[in-house]
């Protein structure tokens, strides 16, 4: 039986602080100076704290890429059509995209699920080469009105938990978030713009490549979703709703749903970052769970970061989406893993323990 929102909301507990200090404490004596390991160590001690375990397993690892369309593109905010969407799908599954080349090196399974793309794409269904999810054929467009019903939003939410413990079943230890969807920097900019209070402008940016007209264009468009909309910043589901995306609201679900079966989730880029802060909207407690994969050169990242209060691993100048960022930063993830699950002890090694001298 599919497990309902309410539900997970209920369940997501925050990660044990004995188990924090339990692994703060192992990691202090590992046989290299305190904290020589920087943020690896940080990583680690989550880890170990989200699974309860010193030896924190992320070898089985999956990145998430939800695909859906917009009907916002019908205003002119992106420089690339929307057919782009289902042949960048068929494109994930003929292994021929970035997000499939980057996995590999991370030594993890790709699963795109369709969540809302404006094409048919039952062959790929049939075929087990992707997961259907379809809410619908893309949403509305939230600059004529809300972008889907609350049913949709709550139906996105509940279809990526879903997914989260369809993977925690099948034994996956650290999951990944990644997107697919043209025009989708315009609702996850519409998002940050909701909780943060920021103006539009601020936190809107290029995506595909706008020029400067268009980013402009983009950022009227997206005060124009607020003002119609107005969406209530005390209700995440109901921002969702007015100016959110079907694949949006399944990254918000995959993130949830990892909180609530605690395993780890690695947050890719801008678009992963505005399911993010949905999930952290609805259960402060998710953010536990969350690893920030990258800063994305998309404008208002650094501001998205800022609303999660996460700290990105890596910095490269990327914007594609896909989970390309978060494929990446699970080789760091899984570096952490090891460090703690294989690096000996002071006593262990027979090293004498650094003293501080004076």
């Amino acid at each position: 039986m599919s497990l309902k929102l309410a539900d997970v909301i209920k369940g997501i507990e925050p990660v044990s602080q004995k188990w924090r200090q339990k692994a703060r404490r192992y990691l202090n004596n590992l046989a290299i100076p305190q904290g020589s390991l920087g943020e690896l160590l940080g990583i680690a001690e989550q880890l170990a704290a989200i699974k309860q375990n010193l030896k924190p397993s992320v070898a089985r690892k999956v990145v998430v890429t939800m695909a859906g369309d917009h009907g916002v593109v019908n205003e002119g905010v992106s420089a690339f059509p929307q057919e782009v969407t289902p042949q960048m799908v068929a494109n994930f599954v003929a292994g021929g995209a970035a997000i499939n080349v980057l996995a590999e090196v991370a030594g993890a399974k790709v699963v795109v699920v369709d969540m809302g793309v404006a094409a048919e794409l039952d062959e790929l269904v049939k075929k087990g080469s992707i997961i259907s999810c379809k809410v619908g054929f893309g949403t509305d467009n939230m600059a004529q009105g809300p972008a889907m019903t609350r049913e949709q939003a709550v139906q996105s939410l509940e279809a990526g938990i879903k997914i989260a413990g369809k993977l925690v079943e099948e034994g996956v230890e650290l999951l990944a978030t990644g997107d697919m969807g043209i025009g989708n920097t315009t609702p996850s900019s519409a998002i940050l713009a909701a909780f943060s209070g920021r103006a539009a402008e601020e936190v809107t940016g290029r995506g595909t490549g706008i020029g400067d007209e268009g980013l402009k264009h983009k950022a009227r468009v997206i005060e124009k979703a607020l003002e119609v909309n107005r969406p209530n910043t005390n209700d995440p589901v109901d921002v969702l709703a007015k100016v959110g995306g079907f694949e949006i609201g399944g990254i918000a679900g995959l993130i949830l749903g990892a909180a609530y079966y605690k395993i780890p989730v690695v947050v890719d880029g801008f678009i992963s970052s505005a399911g993010a802060l949905l999930a952290k909207e609805l259960v402060p407690a998710s953010l536990d769970y969350m690893i920030g994969a990258h800063r994305s050169m998309e404008a208002g990242h650094n501001a998205m970061l800022d609303q999660l209060g996460l700290k990105p691993l890596l910095d490269l100048n990327l914007r594609l989406g896909e989970g390309t960022g978060a494929a990446l930063a699970m080789n760091i993830v899984e570096s952490a893993a090891q460090v703690i699950i294989k690096m000996l002890t002071f006593e262990d090694a027979g090293v004498t323990p650094d003293v501080p001298r004076g």
